[in-house]
């Protein structure tokens, strides 16, 4: 196996995924809205894009690794997928009713501008799990990590007329209303 997928294949290991709480988080993003279709943004090999589409929702996915979006081809053969940016969604306006943005927005040059985005492709709802503002002993180092209070800050700015925070045992989650 080329140690490129092997690499790719380690984010699906049991205890990453159930670090991630990956069903809960599912079924926390489309409680409350009719989620017909999603677009998971930073789809990595697609687990969170796997999970929806199980919920029998409508998947699609956007990331910028070629590699990534391969495997995530080959775990979630129903899905559409496309390669691309964050802050540049090949998608019109109001195309999806969830947008799931996992693990991304630390990650990106503009928080702001990706969220932007979201909100302009969603119908209903934009979900954000993000690290929490603190030391662990995985993810991202603490000077990676983004502050809650800015996270709310951009929604609020963006435009988002519902704004709430769950608390996960090792994440964040957001729930933005359109």
């Amino acid at each position: 196996m080329d140690k490129k997928y092997h690499d790719i294949d380690r984010l699906r290991l049991p205890e990453r995924l159930a670090r991630l709480e990956v069903n809960l988080v599912t079924e926390l993003c489309i409680e409350g809205i009719d989620a017909r279709s999603m677009l998971d943004v930073g789809a990595g090999n697609g687990v969170f894009t796997e999970a929806f589409s199980l919920h029998g929702i409508d998947v699609s996915g956007l990331d910028e690794n070629e590699e990534m979006i391969a495997s995530a081809e080959q775990h979630v053969p129903q899905a559409v997928f496309r390669q691309g940016s964050a802050d540049n969604l090949p998608w019109p306006d109001h195309s999806f009713d969830l947008v799931f943005l996992g693990l991304v927005l630390h990650e990106v040059e503009s928080p702001l501008a990706v969220l932007m985005e979201a909100h302009r492709v969603a119908r209903n709802r934009v979900a954000v799990l993000e690290w929490p503002y603190k030391a662990q002993e995985f993810g991202p180092p603490l000077s990676h990590r983004l502050r809650p209070g800015d996270i709310t800050e951009f929604a609020l700015s963006i435009g988002f007329r519902k704004v709430e925070l769950i608390v996960l045992t090792n994440l964040l989650l957001y729930r933005f209303g359109t």
